[in-house]
C-alpha cells in the first residue's frame, strides 16, 4: 500500500513537471541570497507540512527526484550508483534516490548503515519500497569496485558531535576512493551552521540541497566539501519564508557589480578619490606596492604611499602613477593626511618602532582607516573599538584579536568575525574559505560564495586591502566597499583560476581587477 502511494506521489509530481516548463538546475550564480541555520530550515520544512498542507513523504520524493536529476545531468555517462544512507530524513532521500535509479534501469548498492528496525516515519517507508524492489545491498564499499557515483546521504544537518567509529570510518573510505560523489542537502560530516568539520567530512564534487541554504555550506570547511551547489525549494510557497528571518546573506560579484556607479563624462582623478597607504618597511615593501597597485587598478583616482626612503624606489619602480612619499617621522604624515579620503595601514608595515610610531598617529584620524597584516598585530596589542574603521584578519590574525587560538576561530568563522565587530567595531572581514563580512549594529552577517583555494598565498590580502581602500575612497561606504571588494578580489581569483590554481600569485589578479569593474 505505501508503494502504491509513493508512486502515486511520483507519478503526479511528474505530470506537474510536464504541464510546466522543464525545471532547470540552478547553478552557483542562480543560488538564492538569503542564508540560514539547520534549525531554521527544519522549521520551514514542519510548516510545509502542517501550515500548508504538503505531505512529509512529497517532499522527500521532490527532494530524491532532484538529486537523483542532477546526478543523471552530472555524469550523465554513468549507470551505476552507491547510496550511502542513514537513519534520518537524509538517509530516506537516499533511498529514494536508489529507487529512482533502479526503476531507471541503473545499476544500484544500497549501503544502509542503520538496521531497518531503527528507522521511522518516511525514511522506513522509503526503505521498505527499495526491499520490495529487490535493490542490491552491501555491508561495506569495495575500494576496487566501479561504483559509478557515490551518494552520500548519511548524515544531515542536525549532525551535533564529532564524527566517529564506522561513520568516519565509511567516510574516509569514500574519502579515499576517485568516484565522484553527490551529497544530499550537505556533505555528511559537515556542520551546517559553522561550515566546520565534525572531526570528518564527505568530501563532493556536488551537493543538492534544500528549501532553503544553509550558512555552513559557505565557509569554513564548506567550500572545499560541497563541490558545486545546486538548490531547489522543493516548491514550497514562497509566502513560508517570510517566518524566518535570515541570518546571513550570500554575496557574489555578479550581484555586488550592479551597485557599482557609472563613471560621469566629465570625471577626472579628484572625483575617484585619493588612497593613503601607510607601509613599506625594510624587507615587506612589496606588500605595500601590491596594495597600492590594486587600489589604482580598482579605480582610484590617487594613491599615495607613506614609506621608508629606501623604498620609495621598488615601490614606483615599473609603476610611476604611485607616489611614494618618504616618511621616517609621525609628524610629517600630517600633510599626506590633509589630502587623504581613506587610509589603508598595515600591508608592510612591520611591528619595530617605525612602523609602531606610525601606526600610533593615525589612531586620532576621523578619516575612515582600513587595517591589515601588521597593524592588526599591533591593534591585538592595544585594543581599543572604533566604527570607523574596517579591519581584515585572516585567521591567524584573528586569534590574535581575540587572544584564542586559530582553530577556535576556524570552530565557527562566523561567530570569531562577530565577536571581533562585538569588540573593535566597524566592519570585519575575516579572510579564508569564504570570506565573512561582520558589521555590528543588528545588520546581518555577509559572506562570500566566490574564490578558490589558489588565492591561498602570499600577497593576496595585500591586494585586497588595495581594493577595499580604493573603493573607500571612491565613495562607498564602509560595509558597501567591504561588500564590493571581497567579491571583486574573489571574482579575479576565480579568473586567474580558469588557468590553473596551483602556482597563481596575488600579482596574477591586477589586471582582472580592471577587467571585471568594466
Amino acid at each position: 500500500m505505501k508503494l502504491s502511494i509513493i508512486r502515486l506521489t511520483y507519478a503526479i509530481h511528474q505530470l506537474k513537471d510536464q504541464m510546466t516548463e522543464v525545471r532547470k538546475l540552478p547553478h552557483k550564480d542562480q543560488l538564492p541570497y538569503a542564508l540560514y541555520r539547520a534549525a531554521q530550515v527544519r522549521e520551514l520544512d514542519r510548516l510545509a507540512i502542517e501550515q500548508f498542507s504538503i505531505p512529509s513523504l512529497q517532499l522527500m520524493e521532490r527532494a530524491g527526484s532532484f538529486a537523483f536529476d542532477l546526478l543523471r545531468r552530472t555524469w550523465p555517462h554513468r549507470k551505476s550508483i552507491t547510496v550511502l544512507c542513514g537513519g534520518g530524513n537524509n538517509g530516506g532521500d537516499g533511498y529514494v534516490v536508489a529507487r529512482l535509479a533502479h526503476e531507471a534501469g541503473f545499476t544500484v548498492r544500497l549501503l544502509p548503515m542503520v538496521d531497518e528496525a531503527r528507522l521511522q516515519g518516511d525514511a522506513l517507508t522509503n526503505a521498505k519500497a527499495c526491499e520490495k524492489l529487490d535493490i542490491n545491498v552491501i555491508s561495506s564499499l569495495d575500494i576496487d569496485t566501479d561504483h559509478g557515483v557515490i551518494v552520500d546521504a548519511l548524515l544531515g544537518t542536525g549532525l551535533d558531535r564529532q564524527v566517529e567509529g564506522r561513520w568516519a570510518e565509511c567516510i574516509a573510505q569514500v574519502n579515499s576512493m576517485r568516484t565522484p560523489v553527490l551529497a544530499i542537502d550537505i556533505p555528511s560530516g559537515l556542520n551546517a551552521d559553522s561550515g566546520a568539520a565534525m572531526g570528518c567530512v564527505v568530501r563532493a564534487d556536488a551537493t543538492a540541497t534544500f528549501i532553503g541554504l544553509k550558512q555552513g555550506l559557505f565557509t569554513g570547511d564548506g567550500p572545499g566539501c560541497c563541490g558545486e551547489i545546486h538548490f531547489d525549494s522543493l516548491d514550497v510557497p514562497a509566502k513560508l519564508y517570510a517566518s524566518q528571518i535570515l541570518t546571513a546573506r550570500r554575496l557574489d560579484w555578479k550581484r555586488e557589480k550592479t551597485l557599482l556607479r557609472p563613471l560621469m563624462p566629465t570625471a577626472h582623478k579628484g572625483n575617484q578619490g585619493h588612497l593613503l597607504i601607510v607601509g613599506g618597511d625594510q624587507g615587506t615593501v612589496g606588500a605595500t606596492r601590491l596594495a597600492a597597485e590594486a587600489a589604482l587598478r580598482s579605480g582610484a583616482g590617487l594613491v599615495s604611499v607613506a614609506t621608508r626612503e629606501a623604498s620609495c624606489a621598488s615601490i614606483i619602480a615599473g609603476r610611476p602613477e604611485i607616489m611614494a612619499q618618504p616618511i621616517e617621522d609621525p609628524q610629517a604624515l600630517r600633510g599626506l593626511l590633509k589630502r587623504a579620503d581613506a587610509i589603508v595601514v598595515g600591508p608592510g608595515l612591520g611591528q619595530q618602532k617605525w612602523g609602531q610610531s606610525l601606526f600610533d598617529s593615525l589612531c586620532e584620524t576621523e578619516l575612515p582607516v582600513l587595517i591589515d597584516a601588521d597593524g592588526l598585530n599591533l591593534l591585538a596589542k592595544q585594543p581599543d573599538r572604533n566604527e570607523k574603521r574596517i579591519l581584515t584578519p585572516h585567521p591567524g590574525e584573528a586569534a590574535r584579536l581575540l587572544d584564542c587560538s586559530t582553530a577556535e576561530i576556524a570552530s565557527d568563522r562566523i561567530a570569531a568575525a562577530e565577536e571581533i565587530q562585538k569588540r573593535y567595531g566597524g566592519v570585519i572581514v575575516l579572510k579564508g574559505a569564504g570570506s565573512v563580512i561582520c558589521y555590528g549594529s543588528g545588520r546581518r552577517p555577509a559572506i562570500c560564495s566566490e574564490g578558490n583555494p589558489g588565492m591561498a598565498t602570499a600577497g593576496m590580502g595585500d591586494l585586497l586591502s588595495g581594493v577595499i581602500g580604493s573603493l573607500l575612497v571612491q565613495g562607498y561606504d564602509m560595509a558597501s566597499a567591504a561588500e564590493m571588494g571581497v567579491c571583486l578580489h574573489a571574482a579575479a581569483g576565480d579568473l586567474v583560476a580558469r588557468d590553473g590554481m596551483r602556482g597563481m600569485i596575488a600579482s596574477d589578479l591586477l589586471p582582472k581587477l580592471r577587467s571585471l569593474l568594466g
